[in-house]
């Protein structure tokens, strides 16, 4: 028998035989453990077996690898014998079967590596292990056994399968792409930016004009001879022309405006695509390393799993094997009680482990749950008084769910023993590090006697981050938007010292206060007179805090750039990026300001303290935004509420409204309804969900004049609902005046 694969054969033909066998063994396993849970699965899967042997077979043969062939041959046989029915498979045929398709992604993995990890003795011991199962003369003796093949990790040269053609991409190459693409994006987004300033330009040139009718009015009585009534009539005309003109070149840009976005959106998603591959592909060797596991340890579990076709970046789903690999023993060996144990407690002596994926709200939700026994809360609070993490009064205060989160700290256990498949406490700081290092948060859910959930949520891709952007020093910083818990403003009125620490309060909870500038170290403090103070709440599973920042710019997504390597570890901060206009962004690392913070807070004078609350001054207008996808219509409203006195910002649609309600401060929304990225009933529902905006009065006008139209937009938390068909000037007028006053 020939060792290993001939050297004839080309490095392609080699991978395309590793992807190959890795494909067709994953079914094979599949099958063999369906069928071992329930023997009727045969007739399901053993058509897919049959053929997925024969496939390898093949293959190897052009190849010219001698082992898998036979293997592969002979393990075709035996399933023919299944599907005719002269075979009845046991419990040790499967465990071959599976050893033989471990043997055979060996063989095909170390063909590309050069390695030999598997013997001539151990193929030989499996075909004769084979041959007697298929004869019927099978008795079960020990097989040496060999370590599976890692899941196939494309770095040079990734191959994706299409339907209807394979495409062979330089890793590299997705990435720069993926980079561009971002920026695309990123870049678009300055579009409805330049159309307010256009706007703005427009309406300045709109009241030169008035100016010059003024002129040409009052040099009609200076001059006899009327030169400079002409001139200033010339001025005028000129002037005219040129709205005319500005008006055609805005409409085009709203086109273009909306377009770009559009398109832009439309390239990031494919590239998206392109990096993306399903969940399954990430898991496949999970349902055999539960089976094992749970032989082992002579437990019954049921492995359930669902969203296997859910997309998920490739880099983050090779980042998920260990965490999920930890979490899934910790259930299986912590969670889930012997037969004995269950039955004892009115259970099924089958316990059930479920992994599942999902998209939601943009975000990647993966969950790990079991019908175990749950978490021991009393053995968690004798655990942590022990280490010497809280003291005893301390930790009888703790809840349910703080106490849960010590779960994640570096070499926490609450195992008695230590085994070779956990209790040494470094299965839960391993997910919680990966989870943390993908800008996503993990939470465990206990649920004494009936199981424990562990939910992990992280970004769909880790190329573009969704940010809140500050203004710190008249620089600007951004916050991951998902490691921060809420940022709003609080009046320094209700700011409130105890111990020498100065807090605030929010929702029944204390949160200490801190300005941003003493973690930085980037000069005094502010000496903004503003009675109220920006405020981003962040924390870490023990502490949260309130940090002080100038002002809030808002959300914004920015293409992540990694800092120069030689400049180390930066504290506080974890990335860089460029906005739009070419402004550079440092990204913050919440998880290191809030260690910096928990460093710093039993000193004294650490940090500095927020002046007194002064005055508020006296408001000089009210200012309303317009939000519609019509220019004519905007400018209409807009008019109209100029001419009353208010003060008027304008967005292209509910996307655009929304950054600038997080930038500005307005008395006033008013909205269409149907608009591109974001409609009117879905800014206005979003509106009422924040609490900074709870109140702020809101107009829908609508060219959809249904009752059932109007009822959508009063039940979403619109005050008025005017149609466009049949609202006159007083009509919007008077609504303003009703909810706002006059100017």
């Amino acid at each position: 028998m020939d060792s290993i694969i001939k050297n004839n054969a080309d490095r392609s033909l080699l991978e395309l035989f590793r992807s190959e066998v890795e494909s067709h063994t994953t079914i094979l396993t599949q099958g063999l453990l369906a069928m071992e849970n329930d023997a009727k699965a045969v007739e399901s899967h053993i058509e897919a077996m049959m053929r997925a042997a024969h496939s390898i077979k093949g293959g190897a043969r052009i190849v010219e690898s001698d082992a898998a062939v036979q293997l592969a041959h002979n393990l075709e046989d035996c399933f023919v014998a299944v599907q005719k029915g002269s075979l009845v498979l046991q419990p040790a045929h499967i465990d071959v079967f599976l050893r033989a398709s471990d043997m055979l992604g060996v063989i095909a993995d170390n063909a590309i590596s050069g390695r030999k990890e598997w013997s001539d003795e151990q193929v030989e011991s499996l075909l004769a292990a084979i041959a007697a199962i298929s004869t019927g003369e099978f008795s079960p003796v020990p097989v040496k056994t060999i370590k599976a093949p890692e899941p196939v990790k494309h770095t040079e040269a990734p191959v994706f399968f299409d339907k209807e053609r394979m495409v062979r991409v330089a890793a590299g190459k997705i990435e720069r792409l993926m980079g561009l693409a971002g920026e695309v994006v990123v870049s678009s987004r300055w579009l409805p930016s330049l159309f307010d300033a256009m706007m703005t330009l427009k309406r300045d040139q709109q009241r030169l004009t008035l100016l010059l009718e003024k002129l040409e009015k009052i040099s009609g009585h200076e001059l006899p001879d009327g030169r400079t009534r002409k001139i200033a009539a010339q001025a005028r005309e000129k002037s005219a022309e040129f709205n005319r003109r500005l008006m055609d070149r805005l409409g085009g840009l709203d086109m273009f405006t909306n377009t770009a976005v559009t398109l832009s959106d439309r390239l990031y998603h494919e590239m998206v695509g392109v990096r993306m591959c399903p969940f399954s592909e990430g898991i496949r060797g999970f349902p055999r390393m539960v089976r094992d596991l749970v032989r082992d340890l002579s437990k019954k579990v049921q492995f359930m799993m669902s969203g296997e076709a859910t997309e998920v970046d490739r880099d983050i789903l090779e980042k998920l094997d260990a965490p999920l690999n930890h979490l899934l023993r910790n259930a299986i060996d912590h969670g889930i009680e012997s037969p004995q144990e269950r039955i004892a407690a009115g259970k099924p002596e089958t316990g059930i482990v479920r992994l599942e994926a999902m998209h939601r709200a943009g975000m990647l939700m993966i969950t790990v749950s079991d019908d175990g026994r749950g978490i021991d809360h009393i053995a968690i609070r004798k655990k942590i008084v022990e280490q010497g993490l809280v003291n005893p009064d301390m930790a009888d205060r703790l809840s349910e769910n703080e106490l849960t989160e010590f779960l994640f700290l570096p070499g926490f256990s609450t195992a008695e023993h230590l085994t070779q498949i956990s209790g040494r406490g470094v299965g839960l700081d391993v997910a919680h590090t990966m989870v943390h290092e993908a800008r996503g948060s993990i939470r465990a859910m206990s649920y004494p006697g009936r199981g424990m959930s562990f939910q992990l949520e992280l970004p769909l891709t880790l190329s573009v981050i969704r940010t809140f952007l500050v203004e710190i020093n008249k620089e600007i910083y951004a916050f991951p938007l998902a490691r921060i818990d809420n940022c709003l403003r609080i009046a320094r009125a209700s700011i409130r010292t105890i111990e020498d620490r100065q807090y605030f309060k929010t929702d029944n909870m204390n949160i200490a206060l801190i300005d941003i500038r003493d973690m930085l170290g980037i000069g005094a403090k502010s000496s903004d007179p503003s009675p109220e103070l920006s405020v981003v709440i962040i924390s870490d599973r023990l502490n949260t805090y309130g940090l002080i920042t100038d002002k809030f710019m808002g959300e914004c997504d920015l293409v992540i750039r990694p800092l120069d390597t030689r400049l180390g570890k930066v504290p506080n901060l974890s990335a860089a990026a460029v906005m739009m206009d070419g402004t550079p962004v440092l990204i913050f690392d919440v998880e290191d300001l809030v260690r910096s913070m928990d460093n710093l807070a039993g000193k004294k004078q650490a940090f500095s303290k927020i002046g007194d609350p002064v005055k508020e001054e006296e408001k000089k207008f009210k200012r309303i935004l317009v939000t519609d996808d019509s220019i004519t219509v905007r400018e209409k409203e807009r008019s109209l509420l100029e001419n009353k006195g208010y003060q008027t910002d304008t967005a292209v649609d509910g996307m655009d409204a929304w950054r600038l309600l997080n930038t500005n401060a307005y008395d006033m929304l008013l909205s269409d309804v149907d608009m591109p990225r974001m409609n009117g009933i879905e800014l206005v529902k979003r509106i009422r969900q924040d609490l900074r905006f709870k109140a702020l009065p809101v107009i829908i006008v609508s060219y959809k004049d249904s009752d059932e139209d109007r009822l959508r937009g009063l039940e979403a938390g619109a005050n008025y609902y005017l149609r466009k068909r049949s609202f006159d000037d007083h009509s919007l007028i008077q609504a303003v005046f009703d909810l706002i006053g006059e100017a």
